[in-house]
């Protein structure tokens, strides 16, 4: 679809986090280590569940597609950050700007559904574990799977349909590290304030529905294995608790973050950081060290590796 003929604006600005050039090189480093251990961390994941077959359940395949969203997530900005961290002038192309906003969304939207699927999974496999593995088929799986990433795209899709006709005539300064929706909307040269309450609704509304199914599920399930037996629950609260905490660590910066979208508070930039970079950093993290099948399959690999 072409620009509309009344924007004259052609690049964005980036702020970025910091003018500091100390803290800039600071950055450059940190972030660059990061990132590094973001994309080791989940192709981690991603080749012990492939060659372990011992992990080739339902669980572990929805893992390894929550690890493919996470590197993406982390991708679709952080590598330019990191490279601006080296630059004066920071500016994204109008087309890069949109493609920003497009993927985070998008990934965003995904992330958030698959969550909700990995919660049905455990929900079975702890409150229906005799029938776990024929009602996880393949078949239900691959309707979450798709499920989810369709959902990304129509809330992304509809996301971007509200901004590809608004004018910009001027302003171009965008105060963070990647193009956020809330930021450029403000940018426009026309009345926003209708656009905004629709991108917060469109937001808030699938956040709340996903907030809401994940918070039934994961009460039915703990309120299911504190039934149980002790031995039983013992590995069912380990697993169900690294769920929960990625669960909270992925939706408590968006909270934050599109309850007061349109404030120029720094700590949206500090909320911004966390969602699209330490979020895919932690999670394979948690993943690993909290589940035993993962730690014993790695260390089968890297052994027969060594004797190789």
């Amino acid at each position: 679809m072409e620009r509309a003929n009344h924007s004259v604006v052609s690049e964005f600005i980036l702020l970025g986090l910091s003018k500091s050039q100390n803290l800039q090189i600071l950055f450059f480093l940190g972030f660059s280590v990061v990132y590094a251990g973001i994309v080791l961390g989940n192709l981690l994941i991603l080749v012990t569940v492939t060659f372990d077959s011992r992990l080739h359940t339902p669980m572990y395949f929805l893992l390894i597609n929550l690890s493919c969203i996470d590197m993406i997530l982390a991708s679709f900005a952080t590598p330019k950050m990191i490279v601006d961290f080296l630059r004066k002038r920071k500016t994204i192309s109008w087309w890069g700007c949109y493609s920003q906003m497009f993927f985070m969304h998008l990934l965003g939207g995904s992330e958030m559904m698959l969550l909700v699927a990995m919660a049905i999974d455990r929900y079975v496999a702890i409150c229906k574990p005799l029938h776990y593995m024929s009602i996880m088929n393949p078949r239900v799986l691959g309707g979450l799977l798709l499920s989810s990433y369709a959902v990304g795209f129509v809330h992304s899709s509809s996301q971007m349909a509200f901004m590809l006709n608004l004018p910009f005539c001027g302003p171009n300064v965008v105060d963070s590290f990647f193009c956020d929706l809330p930021l450029v909307i403000k940018l426009a040269c026309e009345d926003t304030y209708m656009l905004q309450l629709l991108v917060i609704a469109d937001s808030g509304l699938l956040s709340l529905v996903c907030f809401l199914l994940l918070l039934v599920s994961y009460t039915v399930i703990v309120h299911s294995v504190r039934h149980r037996a002790a031995s039983g629950s013992s590995k069912a609260f380990s697993t169900l608790s690294a769920h929960i905490t990625v669960v909270t660590l992925f939706f408590a910066p968006c909270v934050f973050i599109y309850v007061w979208p349109f404030s120029r508070y720094s700590v949206d930039k500090i909320l911004s950081v966390f969602y699209t970079i330490f979020t895919p950093l932690l999670n394979p993290i948690i993943y690993t060290l909290r589940n035993q099948e993962v730690k014993a399959a790695i260390k089968k690999i890297r052994t027969r590796h060594i004797n190789s």
